[in-house]
This record gives structure tokens, sequence and C-alpha cells, in this order.
């Protein structure tokens, strides 16, 4: 099986429901050279080494002429590029902005502050369960808590949700390196409207500031920096931990013995999503980097210049790093996965995430006795990057308190 073949079959939409064997052949070679001169780096220790290594730019921009450039509309919108697809010192600049108003050390009880709010969210959602048979976990459940979250995060009106959900689709789908250039071009008309709504409020903001990080970072960013934060916030409040929720949901009611164990011991919960990150991660892999120099890495050479996926799903099941990978293990010891990346590029919404599942797993489980999954397994959506159910649907047997 040629490498084109393995990453042809990754990225088909016939494989999204398991494609971690075409991952474990992946990784007998850790680091494959593509047809089209790009790498795929597959091993877990490797990958991590890449990930922190300032040879490697996140920059779409230095990607040579007649490579395919993920994420495309973000240089072709009118405003900036994220902080995710920039290098520094751009990218420390923005990044140590942004972080002010969200978290530690700036601000250390503003996320720890929201439990409470995203208490009484899962409450409602799990309370509007009563009476049915059958539910869609990641309409009815994965999908409203993470944008109710985001939009409180950021002080967006919750009432314009639709109006941005799906602009995030669109940009969410353009990270797929199959998206073509009629998903590209969708995306970046997406992500105008977007910046075009978000440049009212924050002026709105600006005026007249409220709750969210939008007011406190109105004053220290330019307007079209703050534009195009806000949408990268937006996209990966709306899929990320989406995508979490879901795969936590769906690996546990596959996985009933953990799920007896989860009801005696409540405390299990947070070993338990780190496994999940790990062994079902909401991003399988980065195609967006580039290397700026040769780079020496498992014997081979990765020229500069190259484009490089770095396969988060597969060096999390690397058998190098982990003892029995394939095994989902609650218990596992030194569970350092990648399943928010690693680097200066960490997921900067780690904490927020990690907030909302210990929050609504534990209670989704304690209160929902789940009958079986009515399909397994389910419809997942087209992105081969943010792999996830599109639908998760499970029939209910009872409902408590």
């Amino acid at each position: 099986m040629t490498s084109g073949t393995l990453i042809t079959q990754i990225t088909d939409y016939a494989n999204r429901a398991d494609p971690y064997p075409l991952y474990a052949e992946l990784r007998k070679i850790p680091v494959r050279r593509e047809d089209d001169g790009s790498y795929l780096v597959s091993t877990y220790y490797e990958v991590r080494s890449l990930a922190n290594d300032p040879r490697l730019s996140n920059d779409t921009t230095n990607r040579p002429p007649g490579y395919a450039r993920v994420g495309q509309p973000e240089a072709e919108s009118g405003l900036p590029p994220s902080f995710i697809f920039t290098d520094p010192p751009v990218h420390d600049r923005l990044r140590e902005t942004i972080n002010r108003p969200f978290g530690p050390p700036h601000s250390p009880r503003f996320l720890d502050g929201l439990r409470g709010e995203l208490a009484t969210v899962v409450t409602d959602l799990l309370d509007a369960f009563e009476g049915k048979d059958q539910v869609d976990i990641v309409e009815d459940f994965a999908y409203p808590l993470p944008v109710t979250a985001i939009c409180k995060v950021l002080g967006v009106p919750r009432e314009d949700e639709p109006r941005f959900h799906v602009w995030a689709d669109a940009l969410a789908s353009s990270l797929d390196p199959q998206a073509g250039d009629d998903g590209q071009a969708k995306a970046q008309q997406a992500r105008q409207d977007m910046g075009a709504y978000l440049a009212d409020l924050i002026e709105t903001k600006r005026r007249h500031p409220g709750p969210g990080i939008l007011s406190a970072l109105a004053p220290d960013m330019t307007p079209a920096d703050l534009e195009a934060t806000a949408v990268l916030l937006l996209v990966a409040g709306h899929e990320t931990t989406v995508n979490a929720i879901t795969n936590t949901t769906l690996t546990l009611l596959r996985h009933p013995d953990v799920l007896d164990r989860l009801h005696k011991d409540p405390g299990l919960a947070v070993p338990l999503i780190e496994e999940v990150l790990r062994y079902e991660p909401p991003v399988q892999f980065v195609p967006w980097t580039t290397a700026l120099a040769d780079i020496d890495v498992a014997d081979t050479t990765i020229p500069k210049g190259a484009p490089v996926w770095l396969m988060l799903a597969a060096a999390n099941r690397d058998p190098k790093r982990f003892k029995d990978p394939d095994r989902f293990d609650p218990g596992r010891k030194d569970n350092e996965h990648l399943g928010f990346y690693t680097g200066i590029h960490y997921c900067f919404g780690a904490p927020l995430a990690r907030i909302e599942l210990h929050v609504a797993v534990p209670e989704l489980f304690r209160r929902v006795t789940f009958s079986r999954l009515l399909e397994d397994p389910p419809p997942y959506r087209a992105n081969a990057v943010l792999r996830g159910p599109r639908h998760l649907p499970v029939a209910i047997e009872a409902l408590t308190a």
C-alpha cells in the first residue's frame, strides 16, 4: 500500500467511522513523502518534536506555489490571519493579548466563574429530554452547550447564533484538504460575512462595554485583529468541543463496563475525558504547516518549503508511546496525549473545553439511562480534520431528576 493510497483513504469519507487501521499502517513509516512533495508525520515523538520546532511554520503564506493551501480563505477574506495561522513574533503578541481577559494569570477566575451558568444550561438541556424515547446527542446536547458557552465568553448575543452557525460550518470545512475550490470560496465568503457582523458588534462594544472578552479586548487590539480572533473563537466554539462531547458519549456507550465504573465513581470522569481526547481526538491532524528549513527527523530530511501534515490521531495511538493504544483505558497513567496539540499552538480553548466536558459528561450519564445506540457507526461529518459524528441518535430508557 503506497503513501498516496493511504492518505487518499484517510481523507475518504468511506473510512471516516474508523480511520485507525489506516493510521496504524501509516505509522510503519514515521515520515512519509507524498507524490506531491508533502510529508506525513504519524508517530508520537516525531509529531511532538516537530510541533515544538520553530522551523515548522503555521503561516500558510510560506507554502510554495502549486501546493494546496488549507485555510486559504484566511488570506483572501480581507481580514488578517487568525493567530493559529501566524508565527512568532506576531503569534506571541496576539495570543498574549487575547489571553489576558480569558484566563490565568491575568483573569484566573473568568473561566471557573462560568461553571454555574454552564451547569444550568446542562440541566435545561437534559430537562428537555423528558417524555422522549430517543434523542440526537449532537443536536439536543453536544451542540447547544459549547455554542452557549462561546457566546457568553465573547459577549455575542445568543439569539444571533443561527446567523454564524452557517458561517462556522463553512469555515470549518475549509480546513479539510478535500474542501476543493468551491468549499474554499464558500469559506472565504463566510469569513467576510462573519467579519462584517463582528465589526458592527465590536464597534458597539467599544461605545458601550459589556460582559465578554470582546469588550475587554477592544481597547487593546486593532478592529481587524479582534474581528479575526473572534471569528476563530466562534468557529472553534462550534466545532471541536461539540466533537469532544459527542465522541465521549459514543465511546462510553460502546464501553458499558467503563460506564458502569463511572456510575459507581463519578471521579473517574476526569481521567476518562483525557483518555477520550487521546483515543478519539476531535482534531485528527494538522495539514497546514510548512518547513522553513531542511529538518531531519526519523532518518528523513524534510526539505525547506515542503508542506507537513502532523497526524495527531495516529500519534495518539503510537504503541511506542502508549501501551496497548487501541484499548480505551480511563486508568491509563502518564497520558500526555496530543488531543489539544502541543507547543506554542496548543489549543487556546482547551481550558474552556475541559470545563464544558467536566460539567456535561458526568451529569448526562447521571441523569439519563440510555438503552442503545440507534446507529453504530453513526453518520460522521464530512470533515476529515475535525472528525466527529454529524448525528448521534440514541434510545432513552429513563431520565432522573
